[in-house]
């Protein structure tokens, strides 16, 4: 918790004025039951109507001043919390972003999810607790102590003896039950995980028919946490029937000892149920205390979640903010025995890869499945970091460079084609705020997209719901390839881009790239070989290594892998084999 407390900083003027108008209001708190036993003692037995209406005046002004004391302590832990939670929230998704993909994997996106909503939520409660009854719980409960004992010390007594058993009771319960809150945090990620499997592969399990399964996936994940929150549940019942058997058998010792002491004179009815006042005051701020330990204990167990992603360094660093000059007449992009293995696994995903890549040419990439291909071409954006090697883009190796100038080089479009909501403009635009009609036009142009764009009623003003769930999963594909073409980048990698496309529009498309793209440098990673064939270079990839480099007639003469897949796509003929 400490860790987070520079985020309260700001808000230091609202954390210090706060307790204190609660201070205000148990203070006036603890005066009633004197004003109480006073009414009684000169009013009530005395037959004194109008002292009765006196003090009930004095009652009224005092709960008025504590109402008005508690609204302002109200809206300043609002402020306080909600403030906290925001800078705090803030900084972790800012954080997030500067995470490369092996963060990203360690962590999980579930896990992070829950960590930015539910545990920052758990933290906005327990800095609202902080503010409002940290200090008046404690004093509430002393207080009462103290006031009990001014009035008779003997009587006190009472309270001396019944206060330590209440918070022995709270301790015992409390210690045994407060570890499991630290485990429904962790239960919490599971259901978070199955929720967002079962709610973004809907269609998949609909097509397989697999609800019932899924139902009971989250159903077992849900029943677990709720294990988890009945056990807590069950000890936590003990609570409220050991502290007040407690408290009424302390009322009942106040009211035997006081009786007795107001039948010899030296104590006043008033006096008595001044004391059964304080010892409800005392029982029901212990009470408060045994709930701000829960508060806080689930609190610490989401500080220590949200301050691990805070500290975490993310594996690939920026190196510099100069913008870097690049190296003429070198290839555009150069991999130096490149090899690279993924986070806790001692096994290689590239091995010794050793290639160039000139300006303007267009590259395949080709292989078996999990033989490495999209992890390639994620290090030239340094999306990953090389294990060995090095990775060269214009004759600099990428890690000089500053991530916007090396990722406004590269035009990438991943495997799943993404889109985000607002409309297709707006999604175009992603790579270059400004960019024209013109540049749009001739993006969704390339990209095969302008033909279903141009029948939509609102063009590219259309709305894209969240992930582009109202297009097509071929059109989604060639608008995420518009939107990497906009702003013309140097170097353009479509990693299996166009696996939804027919084979008509796959080949229009790759002649418009082809002819429309001749400065930019093509990576094509496809599984078809068609897709790839009339490369200036194809690399084959075998369990992470280039087993073969060159053109589509070279490796049908020279490469048994290349040829291999070819074979298993098309006729002797199709493939040029005599």
């Amino acid at each position: 918790m400490r860790k987070l407390a520079k985020y309260l900083k700001k808000y230091r003027v609202f954390m210090i004025l706060g307790p204190a108008f609660k201070l205000i209001e148990a203070i006036f708190e603890l005066i009633v039951p004197l004003v109480v036993a006073d009414m009684i003692d000169n009013g009530v037995r005395k037959g004194n109507l109008p002292y009765v209406y006196h003090q009930g005046m004095i009652m009224l002004v005092l709960a008025a001043v504590g109402l008005c004391s508690t609204l302002v302590c109200q809206r300043m832990a609002s402020y306080a919390s909600q403030g906290f939670g925001t800078s705090l929230r803030s900084a972790m998704y800012e954080k997030i972003n500067s995470f490369s993909h092996t963060e990203i994997d360690t962590f999980g996106t579930p896990s992070l999810i829950t960590r930015i909503t539910n545990d920052i939520n758990q933290l906005q409660v327990a800095v609202a607790m902080l503010v409002r009854l940290v200090i008046r719980a404690p004093f509430l409960a002393i207080g009462s102590v103290i006031m009990a004992i001014s009035i008779d010390w003997k009587l006190g007594l009472i309270f001396l003896v019944a206060t330590p058993l209440i918070g022995l009771a709270l301790y015992l319960i409390m210690s045994r039950s407060v570890p499991f809150f630290k485990v429904m945090q962790q239960k919490l990620d599971r259901i978070s995980l199955v929720s967002r499997e079962g709610l973004s592969g809907v269609r998949v399990i609909r097509a397989f028919s697999r609800e019932k399964t899924e139902e009971g996936r989250f159903n077992t994940a849900a029943e677990a946490q709720a294990d988890i929150a009945v056990r807590v549940g069950k000890l936590s019942a003990l609570l409220n029937p050991v502290t007040y058997m407690i408290m009424n058998f302390s009322v009942v010792a106040i009211l035997w000892f006081g009786g007795t002491q107001v039948n010899t004179g030296s104590l006043s009815q008033g006096q008595v149920m001044a004391f059964v006042n304080y010892m409800s005051q005392t029982l029901l701020a212990l009470m408060v205390v045994a709930n701000l330990v829960v508060v806080f204990t689930k609190a610490s167990a989401s500080a220590s979640r949200v301050t691990e992603v805070l500290e975490t360094v993310p594996a690939i660093q920026e190196k510099g903010d100069k913008p870097v000059q690049p190296v003429p007449g070198v290839p555009k992009v150069e991999f130096r025995d490149v090899s690279f293995s993924y986070d806790g696994s001692d096994k290689y995903a590239l091995q010794n890869i050793n290639l160039t890549i000139n300006k303007g040419e267009t590259i395949g990439i080709i292989g078996g499945t999990g033989c490495g291909k999209s992890t390639l071409v994620r290090l030239i954006p340094r999306l990953y970091e090389t294990t060995k090697g090095q990775v060269l883009v214009d004759g600099v190796p990428v890690q000089q460079y500053p991530f916007a100038q090396l990722r406004h080089l590269v035009g990438m479009v991943p495997q799943e084609a993404r889109l985000f909501t607002g409309t297709i403009r707006s999604n175009l635009r992603w790579r270059n705020q400004t960019a024209s009609e013109e540049e749009l036009q001739t993006a969704l142009r390339i990209s095969q997209s302008a033909e279903f764009v141009s029948r939509m009623k609102q063009g590219m003003d259309s709305i894209v719901e969240a992930g582009g769930k109202n297009f097509s999963g071929g059109q989604r594909q060639r608008l995420t390839i518009a939107r990497a073409l906009v702003g013309s980048p140097q170097i353009l990698i479509l990693d299996d881009s166009a696996s939804a496309l027919d084979f008509a529009t796959d080949a229009a498309l790759r002649k418009a790239i082809r002819e429309e793209t001749q400065d930019s440098t093509v990576i094509l990673v496809s599984q078809r070989a068609n897709t790839i064939r009339t490369a200036d270079k194809i690399i084959v990839l075998e369990d992470g290594e280039a087993v073969g480099i060159g053109t589509h007639e070279e490796l049908m003469k020279n490469c048994e892998v290349y040829k291999e897949i070819c074979l298993s796509q098309m006729s002797r003929e199709e493939a040029g084999v005599k």
